[in-house]
């Protein structure tokens, strides 16, 4: 089974969807927090925190898993500790616009591996901590899996704030 178009499409297309959304939303709804996290269908951040979040799992984890499995036999592909890199990145002091930027640099060096992968290459394996045996075709499912979960996390709280 070869990769469908429509992946590599909604990778390289999701940065520019999420900028989109973002251009409506008031600066001081950016940082707001609920009552209740119940029912968020992503991590527990705001919304200035999902968009570090998306920056730095690409950068660090997504651009770099693709790249190992890529060149290395086997590989174990850690998992980053999202929670961790809210305080250590200091995501609430960063500017919304820099981050943004920064997650479709991330994206853009994503896709080019992705844009030469082969047939042969999507069926390389390795393991990744918290999810078992992968192989590229399913990280490439597992990066358009978050992109959504954030997505919807983001309209999450846009719809609880909208009832605040």
């Amino acid at each position: 089974m070869d990769l469908l178009p429509h992946d590599l499409n909604s990778l390289r297309s999701f940065p520019s969807a999420l900028r989109d959304l973002l251009s409506g939303i008031p600066a001081d709804v950016l940082d707001w927090r609920p009552a209740s996290w119940d029912g968020i269908p992503s991590e527990m951040l705001t919304i200035r925190q999902q968009i570090c979040h998306m920056r730095d799992i690409e950068a660090d984890g997504y651009t770099q898993r693709f790249q190992r499995l890529l060149t290395e036999d086997d590989p174990l592909l850690e998992s980053i500790d999202g929670y961790a890199l809210v305080e250590s990145r200091q995501y609430d002091r960063t500017e919304i616009a820099s981050a943004l930027d920064a997650f479709e640099t991330a994206r853009e060096k994503t896709m080019q591996l992705l844009d030469r992968i082969d047939g042969d290459r999507l069926k390389r394996r390795g393991t990744f901590e918290g999810y078992g045996p992968v192989t590229v075709r399913g990280l490439i499912h597992f990066l358009c899996s978050h992109d959504q979960q954030h997505l919807a996390g983001i309209q999450w709280l846009l719809g609880m704030k909208a009832a605040d």
